[in-house]
């Protein structure tokens, strides 16, 4: 029998599209974070103006940021949609487009006049991000025309010559078509960041991303515009502040601080836990539900977002590299050699201000809410995986595998949208359980929705994903978690 709560059920709408084009996004950039980093160390220690210049090991920044990390990301963007063969050719894809823009930027420089400005290159994280997830639908719509037609023998053949001539043919595709798009596309979205750096209007962006972190659109934004944005700008001035536009864990530690000290309730009591997840771990949607159970709290993200933007305008601070996730640590370890006091401060003031924002409505409102009989974040945290696009089971309650039919488990999986630090935290965390019990034979592991194997026993998801990960997995029991903070129920589904 299977038991699904309405609540379960996926929501249309442009909200829903928009959360999971984001997660989509944050699967092809996330897995390869740790390439951004090893770039961004390089470029810190042996550029010119770095502390241990080296020229010979400067040459690998130009053809890590150019080739090897967009191609990573095109082969990730296609592995998700079909596998190994879908990154081969997605990767195929995105060297015509590098191809192209490189061309379209020397043909453009050839022409100048002596003296005039050039046009710098144009890194094609964009077109990876493109180029990926196309060659692989291209190749899995291809074989999907002679599958179980091919003669017997000659499968290899086939496969081998349909994947490289149409990967050749995306390639000439991104090199005439695409690349000309993306140059243009990346010079506008340039122009305008630095418009609103040097009319100082850089802080209004926290007006857009502030919310949408809330309400988990941020993704689209973050890794569709400003991640390849920093990207180009620190492969020319060694950082960036856009890294920090969204990366800022300082409005977050704000909010939570002002319910440590104001708050009433769960709330007031779950606070300084969410503090550590969000602040040093790094996973700052531990905080969007006190945000939600009063929405007024917006006003404080915003005006503590900004202010850490502005703080990093004045320092001219910024990161080497994007920080992910978003715990201080990170910001720290990617912050450039001369941005410390400045992104130290930013963070510092956009935590401050946000608390003194937060303090003051919650102060304002505090009788009212000491008089309710319901505390309302239980109804928050409903309203926030209501418009949650990704699992966030990492401190579940993990009382909910009790309601599980009885039966032989042996293979457990934590997924999200990415697969990595929500699922991961709550597949330590049960993991840690099963083996303080002394359960023996039993696997825990963490996967992105998309990439559940099939031979699960036991899935493990957020309740807007239990839908998405029956599908993948239709032998196996589905639990549904409703919050990792505070005790509720969770709705259970069965084969």
């Amino acid at each position: 029998m299977t038991t699904v709560s309405a609540e379960t059920k996926d929501r249309g709408g442009a909200r829903v599209a928009v959360q999971r084009f984001g997660s989509f996004l944050s699967g092809m950039i996330m897995p390869n974070i740790p390439a951004l980093i090893a770039w961004g160390i390089i470029t810190a220690l042996f550029i010119d103006v770095g502390p241990f210049p080296n020229e010979g090991l400067a040459m690998i920044v130009g053809p890590m940021i150019h080739y090897l990390l967009p191609i990573l990301i095109a082969m990730q963007g296609g592995r998700m949609i079909y596998e190994t063969r879908g990154a081969v050719v997605g990767a195929i894809a995105t060297m015509g487009v590098i191809a192209g823009s490189d061309f379209i930027v020397a043909q453009f420089n050839a022409g100048l006049a002596e003296g005039a400005d050039e046009l710098g290159e144009v890194h094609m994280f964009i077109g990876a991000m493109i180029m990926g997830p196309l060659g692989a639908y291209a190749i899995k719509a291809l074989d999907a025309l002679w599958e179980g037609k091919i003669k017997s023998g000659f499968e290899m053949l086939v496969n081998m010559f349909s994947a490289g001539i149409g990967g050749f043919l995306l390639a000439l595709a991104g090199f005439y078509w695409l690349a000309p798009v993306i140059n243009a596309f990346m010079e506008v979205m340039g122009n305008a960041v630095r418009w609103l750096i040097e009319t100082n209007l850089l802080p209004l962006t926290s007006v857009i991303i502030e919310p949408a972190k809330v309400f988990f659109l941020n993704n689209a934004i973050n890794h569709g515009v400003l991640t390849p944005l920093g990207i180009a700008d620190a492969a020319e001035n060694g950082k960036s502040i856009l890294f920090l536009l969204e990366a800022n864990p300082g409005p977050g530690l704000g909010v939570l601080l002002a319910f440590t000290v104001f708050g009433t309730g769960v709330a007031r009591a779950t606070a300084p836990g969410a503090i550590l997840i969000q602040f040093l771990g790094g996973i700052h949607e531990v905080y969007f539900p006190y945000v939600l159970m009063k929405p007024a709290l917006l006003l404080a993200v915003v005006a503590g977002g900004a202010t850490g933007v502005g703080t990093n305008m004045v320092f001219d601070a910024g990161l080497r590299a994007p920080a992910a996730p978003g715990s201080i640590f990170a910001v720290l370890l990617q912050t450039a050699s001369d941005s410390y006091v400045g992104v130290i401060l930013s963070v510092i003031l956009s935590a401050g201000v946000t608390f003194a924002v937060a303090s003051a409505i919650l102060l304002s409102s505090r009788k009212r809410d000491l008089e309710m009989a319901v505390d309302s974040f239980s109804a928050a945290v409903a309203k926030t995986e209501a418009n949650k696009g990704k699992s966030s089971s990492h401190l579940a309650n993990l009382s909910a595998a009790t309601q599980v039919p009885a039966q032989k488990i042996t293979n457990v999986i934590f997924a999200c949208d990415a697969g990595m630090g929500s699922s991961a935290m709550g597949a330590s965390v049960l993991r840690k359980k099963i083996i303080g019990a002394g359960i023996e034979g039993v696997t825990v592991t963490n996967k992105a929705v998309a990439s559940l194997p099939g031979n699960a026993d036991l899935v493990i998801t957020q309740q807007q994903l239990t839908d998405r990960a029956r599908a993948k997995e239709p032998q196996a029991v589905h639990v549904s978690v409703d919050s990792f903070m505070t005790p509720r129920s969770t709705t259970t589904s069965s084969r």
